[in-house]
């Protein structure tokens, strides 16, 4: 699993809007001069963040974004489940898949499945709250 540029890009926005909450509507082009994000990648992110009701969007004088809720409620895999899609390990196990003829006796399904939960189980319990905690230090500080 990869996550693209899109992916990373929407989180980057959405833990500046969580740092920024403070604020009413924060426009767009204070989110791009502080990322340093294209304008026009970043409008097609924020729209899919808007449409799948992560940000609260409105246009025009005044206008901006906000998170529709608290850094605590709003998980990484929400975020990246909206830009990125289905995050499946393998295709079989898409959302829209078709049914494999195969699942019944696939060997390796079962750890599949298995990584899926755990990566999906991992995403969905990081906020963005959490990651407004994260230590950017680069210091030695890992732990087995």
């Amino acid at each position: 699993m990869k996550i693209s540029t899109r992916g990373r890009y929407a989180l980057r926005v959405m833990i500046d809007l969580a740092e920024h909450s403070g604020e009413a509507l924060i426009p767009l082009k204070d989110i791009v001069a502080r990322q340093e994000i294209s304008q026009k990648y970043l409008e097609g992110i924020m729209t899919d963040l808007s449409k799948a009701g992560v940000l609260v969007a409105q246009h025009g004088k005044g206008g901006g974004y906000r998170l529709s809720r608290a850094p605590e409620q709003i998980t990484v895999w929400e975020v990246l489940l909206t830009t990125e899609g289905d995050m499946a390990p393998i295709s079989c196990l898409d959302q829209m898949a078709e049914p494999c003829t195969r699942a019944a006796e696939c060997r390796t399904l079962p750890m599949w499945e298995k990584l899926y939960d755990i990566i999906r189980d991992y995403l969905d319990g990081v906020t963005l709250a959490d990651l407004m905690l994260a230590d950017t230090s680069g210091g030695d500080n890992y732990v087995i």
